[in-house]
């Protein structure tokens, strides 16, 4: 099977290298905008009522794609798919940013930690309800925390 996404904007950063970029949306202030290509504009209606959105996007200047990656957080080799390492064999990445303005198809956008150009695939509300979960195990990061 072959699955063919259409980005449907870019991203605008301040980070044009990869050792500049914050690890985690969450650990960023930095202020970016999303460019949304016109023909989605219209998807945009009613977005403004949002205090935070959830970017999808790709990773384009990720390098090769590997199983097991050491993650920035830890020195210990992990399954790619227990990180939110950027090599991995889709590079897909989220994000959750605070949504500071729209101007049409532009959003200026706070807590950026992508590459400038960044190529977008997706844009969804951040609904507390829906995506927080209180009772959460954290596997290998919970050592991280405690040290």
């Amino acid at each position: 099977m072959e699955i063919i996404l259409k980005p449907i904007g870019i991203i605008i950063s301040p980070f044009n290298e990869k050792e500049q970029t914050p690890i985690q949306s969450s650990r960023s202030q930095a202020i970016g905008r999303i460019e949304v290509a016109p023909e989605f504009s219209d998807g945009l209606q009613d977005i403004e009522g949002f205090s935070h959105i959830i970017l999808l996007y790709v990773f384009h200047c990720a390098a090769k794609d590997t199983l097991q990656v050491r993650p920035f957080l830890d020195a210990q080799l992990h399954g790619v798919f227990s990180t939110r390492y950027p090599n991995r064999p889709n590079p897909i990445g989220l994000s959750v940013v605070r949504l500071l303005a729209r101007w049409e198809n532009t959003l200026e956008i706070a807590g950026i930690d992508v590459l400038d150009g960044t190529p977008l695939l997706d844009i969804k509300p951040y609904i507390p309800e829906f995506d927080v979960y209180e009772a959460s195990r954290i596997g290998w990061y919970a050592s991280r925390r405690q040290a």
